[in-house]
């Protein structure tokens, strides 16, 4: 029996629909909400379908309201999937305390650490729960799939792609944490979520997993160069060098003036539906 979807609300987008979503998920024992939008293309039957994962303090909505990528999308035959970036009204009265943590700050990984373990199951909910949902509901090819993310976002697409090989035919990135474990932001989630064994920490490292052997399809990663959490969180030096260090392919752009927001996401979005393209719709 399929998954029952509740409608939030829909739209017509380059002669397609933008929608938005909720379901009861058995995995993270709350409702979760996601987006999805639909190329024209989807009448004529089941598209691939590029996953796009939002930031910290995002939802399901953020990526497709600032990004601008459904037209791109619609161009290419593209199914935009837009999940929250974790559970909400957890009753956990932690999780509202800090903005880079908890609420709206999932980490695209499974919690081991109480009181985050019972509802912060994102990578779970994420790769085994959705897509069953959205293919019970949505004309979508699953074995067509990609992963793009920004910033936290970022992380979880590269480590998400890096943990599963072969799940994604397609990844890349906008401005990713891209080594957690050396960073305030990823030590603060991964301590949270996953205790004091930094040993555990290294699976949800992008650059970890990558100097461990783990692979995944050609990256493409932009960056800012006047983002302002460039040094001290992001690190895309250290994803350069485990890359150039392992033969993981990486195509890594840095451009001169741009910020952390989606108005640099905006410009280069368009290629980077172009990379899940040519993978995806071939």
């Amino acid at each position: 029996m399929a998954a029952a979807i509740t409608t939030l609300e829909q739209h017509r987008c380059f002669e397609g629909v933008q929608g938005f979503h909720q379901h009861l998920s058995a995995t993270v024992g709350l409702p979760m909400r996601f987006g999805v939008y639909l190329p024209p293309q989807a009448n004529d039957g089941p598209c691939p379908v590029l996953y796009c994962l939002a930031g910290l303090t995002c939802n399901e909505q953020t990526f497709a309201i600032k990004a601008g990528a459904q037209q791109h999308a619609a161009r290419h035959g593209l199914v935009l999937v837009t999940p929250d970036t974790s559970p909400r009204a957890t009753g956990v009265e932690s999780a509202d305390a800090d903005w880079d943590f908890g609420t709206g700050a999932g980490f695209y990984l499974d919690a081991q650490r109480e009181p985050y373990a019972r509802h912060w199951r994102m990578e779970s909910w994420l790769l085994q729960e959705l897509p069953s949902v959205l293919e019970g509901a949505f004309p979508i090819r699953a074995d067509r799939t990609g992963i793009l993310g920004h910033s936290m976002g970022g992380h979880g697409a590269l480590t998400l792609a890096l943990r599963h090989p072969g799940r994604f035919q397609s990844v890349s990135a906008f401005a990713p944490i891209c080594a957690p474990t050396e960073v305030p932001w990823g030590q603060k989630a991964f301590r949270g979520y996953l205790g004091d064994d930094t040993s555990a920490w290294a699976a949800h490292d992008a650059v970890q997993l990558i100097r461990g052997g783990a692979r995944a399809p050609a990256l493409l990663v932009d960056q800012g160069l006047d983002d302002q959490f460039l040094a001290t969180q992001l690190r895309p030096e250290r994803l350069e060098e485990a890359c150039a260090a392992s033969g993981q392919s990486l195509t890594l752009r840095r451009h001169p003036g741009y910020d952390h927001g989606y108005f640099f996401i905006a410009s280069f979005v368009a290629d980077h539906v172009v990379h899940h393209a040519r993978a995806l719709c071939s």
